[in-house]
C-alpha cells in the first residue's frame, strides 16, 4: 500500500491554508499528487410565489455566491502550490460529503475536517458519512493542523473487518513510525483478545513495523475513555481504526469509540469503514 494521491477537503467558509498546508506537506513527503476539493449547495427554499420565479432568482443568487467563492479558494490553492504539476483542484456546486465520497475514487488517501460542529451540511462534510460512504482511508487533523510525524501511533485494535482494513490502508504511516501500539479493549474472552493483538503485530513486524501490544483492562462502557488516555501516554500523534456505524431511520448511529473520536480533536485520527 502506498499513497499516490491524496485528496484534502476544504470548507468553503473557512480559511484553506491550515488544511492545504497539512495535505501539501503529507503530499510531498509521500512524494504523491495533492488533489484539492470543495463543494457547497444551495438551499433550496419553497417557493412563495405562483411560478416559483422569486425562489429560482434565491437559487441563482446562492450558485453565483458559491461559484465566487470557490474562485476565491482555488487562487489561494494556486499560491501555496505555485503551479506545481503534482497539485490540482476540483471545485463545485452540489451535496459536499456525497461528491467528495464519489471524487474519492481517484485518490489513495482523504483528508478532511471533522472540527465543524453545528456547520450546516449544506456547507461542509458530514465526517461519521463519509468515513461510511467513500471506500478510503480518511485522515482527519488535529485541530491544530501540525506537520504530522507519525513517529508515535496508536492502533485501536477490534477484531473487525474494518480494523483489519484501516491497519492495511495505513501502513506507509505505520512502517514509518517509531513507535507502534496495537492496543484493544478486554473482552470476556481474555485468551482471545491476546491472541488478536498478537497476530496482528506479527503482521505488522512482517512488514517491517516496529510494534508492540497491549491489552487494556476496561469494559464496553469505558473503552473509549481508555483507549483515548493510552494515546495521550504513549504521545501518540496518531491513531488508526475502524469507522464503525449503522443507518438506522436515515440516521448514521455510531459506535462509542468512533464517535468519541470524530469529537476528540486533539490528535490526528486515520479512520477506515
Amino acid at each position: 500500500m502506498i499513497y499516490n494521491t491524496i485528496m484534502v477537503q476544504l470548507d468553503i467558509d473557512a480559511p484553506p491554508t491550515p488544511r492545504l498546508t497539512f495535505a501539501w506537506d503529507l503530499a510531498r513527503r509521500f512524494e504523491a499528487d495533492m488533489i484539492a476539493f470543495c463543494a457547497a449547495e444551495p438551499h433550496l427554499s419553497v417557493p412563495g410565489d405562483i411560478d416559483g420565479s422569486a425562489s429560482t432568482k434565491d437559487m441563482q443568487i446562492q450558485c453565483a455566491d458559491i461559484e465566487e467563492r470557490l474562485e476565491a479558494l482555488k487562487l489561494q490553492f494556486d499560491s501555496l502550490v505555485q503551479d506545481s504539476n503534482r497539485a490540482s483542484w476540483r471545485g463545485m456546486i452540489g451535496d459536499p460529503t456525497k461528491l467528495l465520497a464519489y471524487h474519492g475514487r481517484v485518490a489513495d488517501l482523504l483528508v478532511a475536517g471533522a472540527d465543524n460542529a453545528g456547520a450546516s451540511r449544506l456547507r461542509t462534510v458530514d465526517p461519521g458519512e463519509l468515513v461510511l460512504s467513500a471506500g478510503r482511508p480518511v485522515l482527519f487533523p488535529n485541530q491544530r493542523y501540525e506537520t504530522l510525524s507519525a513517529e508515535n501511533i496508536l492502533v485501536l485494535w477490534k477484531d473487525t473487518r474494518e480494523a483489519r482494513r484501516a491497519v492495511t490502508d495505513a501502513m506507509p504511516f505505520l512502517v514509518g513510525g517509531q513507535e507502534v501500539l496495537v492496543a484493544t479493549v478486554e473482552d470476556e474472552d481474555k485468551v482471545r483478545a491476546r491472541e488478536s493483538v498478537a497476530d496482528v503485530v506479527r503482521f505488522l513486524m512482517r512488514h517491517g513495523v516496529k510494534a508492540r501490544s497491549k491489552v487494556i483492562d476496561a469494559n464496553d462502557r469505558h473503552a473509549p475513555e481508555a483507549l483515548l488516555k493510552e494515546a495521550k501516554e504513549i504521545s501518540a500523534d496518531l491513531t488508526i481504526s475502524g469507522g464503525y456505524g449503522h443507518s438506522r431511520l436515515r440516521e448514521r448511529i455510531f459506535g462509542g469509540l468512533t464517535r468519541s473520536l470524530l469529537t476528540d480533536h486533539s490528535v490526528n485520527r486515520l479512520m477506515a469503514n
